[in-house]
Order: structure tokens, then C-alpha cells, then sequence
């Protein structure tokens, strides 16, 4: 119990550092800190630990390519601000991110099976 209060803490200081950040001259870097890599340390020390090695230099990898989701995001969204309304945009990229997150795994089982 303690540690899931512990982890919503992290969250809630995250979510007010991105207000604190998107408030100053430097804006842009809010949409840095999501980016801090929290959940894959936690992952990989889990994998890492639970596992073997080279299950971590798998999980490794597919982190790398899990990349593409997260990029299909941000040029959906970039173009759909351009005609829609911001909470309809950030639902369409939020598809667009899980289409492209589907086809990541769809096309990493098929061949990385084994």
C-alpha cells in the first residue's frame, strides 16, 4: 500500500511540474518531463531482475522501437491542431498512437516468436 502511495505522489509532482514548467519561458520543456524515463527504469530493473539478461536486452530493444508510437502522437497531433479542436485532436493522436502500438506489437510477435 505504501508503495502504490508512493508512486501516485510521484505522479501528482510530475503533473505539477509540467504546470509549474508550462507557465515559464521555457514552456517547451514540459513536454520533456513525460519523457523521463520512470516506468522503464522501473520495467527494466523488474525484467532485469525477474529475468535474465538477455530478456532485458529484448526488452531493450523493443523500447527502442517503441518509439514509432510515440512519434505517430506527436505528428498526428501536431497536423490534427491544425483542424480540429484541442481535445478532439488529442483523442484522434491518442488513436493514431494506439493504431501504431498495435502494429508495433502485432509485427514484433510475429517475428521475434519464440
Amino acid at each position: 500500500m505504501a508503495g502504490l502511495v508512493f508512486k501516485a505522489l510521484i505522479g501528482a509532482l510530475v503533473v505539477i511540474l509540467i504546470g509549474i514548467l508550462s507557465k515559464t519561458r521555457n514552456y517547451y520543456i514540459a513536454g520533456l518531463v513525460p519523457l523521463f524515463p520512470t516506468f522503464a527504469l522501473i520495467a527494466h530493473y523488474i525484467v532485469g531482475t525477474e529475468r535474465n539478461i538477455e530478456a532485458l536486452r529484448t526488452t531493450i530493444i523493443f523500447g527502442l522501437w517503441a518509439v514509432i508510437p510515440y512519434m505517430v502522437y506527436l505528428l498526428s497531433l501536431y497536423f490534427f491542431i491544425g483542424s480540429m479542436k484541442l481535445p478532439y485532436a488529442l483523442i484522434a493522436a491518442v488513436a493514431c498512437w494506439s493504431l501504431a502500438a498495435w502494429a508495433l506489437i502485432s509485427l514484433w510477435t510475429r517475428f521475434h516468436a519464440g
